[in-house]
């Protein structure tokens, strides 16, 4: 990948744990310069100290920031434009999962609606809006560069239970797909990729980072079922060199194919005109049944 190359620049939001710090490892063991983004202050110091100890040969720094507000790009552009002015791998990977205080009835609680999509939508935009101009104009055939947006799987197929997260991670797939068919004539040599992890042990499922034995919070065993963010990365840069826009991630209990025919199934309650969410409706229980039980063939 011409992408992970040393002397190349990486700003990564929500670099400071799980799929972010992995991405973030792996830039830094190909040399590249890492500008990790993060609102943890003690996890991002820690972060940068974990990356630099890798011995890579670029330039490590942190940055906090909240990517909810716009103007917190500005210390994020300062960055960029002391140590070059280019940015050859943007990540925006920042998200949240905030619990409801009420789950049983998520339409009393406005607060988190707006909360998550600041985070998790508003992240997006505010970044690309921010750091676009630094990516675009010396993106070439001989120095490309590339985008990767993090989305989720409950974007896509919207299960029941938090609204507010499923409706933010939806609205970062449709930007995301806006964006690569944008750029795919206005800077062809900028790829975009949208990221959606399987299940991964991150600190959103148990696995808080830099936490030790003994500290409130942490680790749980890793489950079986689940990706180290490790896994994620190198899957993600497997798709990367392919040219992959969707880099749909499996798990160890979810095959890409599975993944494939619930996102199809989901896709045909629209086409269909069923009402909307029948993979968990009672009464298409047994058709869903017989639907999934055709990703083994």
């Amino acid at each position: 990948m011409p992408i992970f190359k040393s002397g190349n620049t990486a700003v990564i939001t929500g670099g400071a744990s799980g799929i972010g710090l992995a991405l973030a490892t792996k830039c830094a063991g190909y040399g590249m310069n890492v500008v990790i983004c993060d609102n943890n202050s003690s996890n991002l110091k820690a972060a940068v100290e974990l990356v630099e100890g890798k011995g890579g040969k670029g330039k490590i720094e942190g940055v906090e920031m909240d990517v909810s507000e716009g103007l917190e790009f500005e210390k994020v552009k300062k960055v960029v434009a002391n140590s070059g002015g280019k940015i050859h791998l943007l990540a925006l990977n920042a998200g949240a999962a905030i619990p409801s205080p009420n789950p049983s009835n998520p339409w009393t609680s406005p607060n988190v609606f707006q909360k998550t999509l600041a985070i998790n939508t508003l992240g997006v935009t505010n970044g690309l809006c921010a750091l676009l101009p630094f990516i675009l104009p010396h993106s070439t055939t001989s120095h490309p560069t590339s985008i990767i947006i993090t989305g989720s799987k409950q974007g896509i197929t919207n299960p029941p239970g938090n609204p507010a997260y499923n409706a933010s991670k939806a609205a970062v797939k449709s930007l995301a797909e806006s964006l690569s068919h944008d750029l795919s004539s206005r800077s062809p040599t900028t790829a975009v990729h949208f990221l959606v992890p399987g299940w991964t042990f991150t600190g959103l499922s148990g696995n808080p980072p830099f936490a030790t034995e003994g500290q409130e919070g942490q680790p749980k065993p890793k489950p079986k079922g689940a990706w180290w963010p490790e896994q994620v990365v190198e899957y993600l840069e497997a798709h990367m060199a392919e040219g992959r826009f969707y880099v749909i991630c499996p798990d160890n209990d979810v095959s890409e194919r599975m993944d494939g025919r619930r996102m199809l199934w989901d896709r045909l309650d629209l086409v269909e005109g069923r009402p909307p969410l029948t993979r968990w409706r009672e009464d298409y229980a047994g058709e869903v049944a017989e639907w999934m039980g055709r990703s083994a063939s």
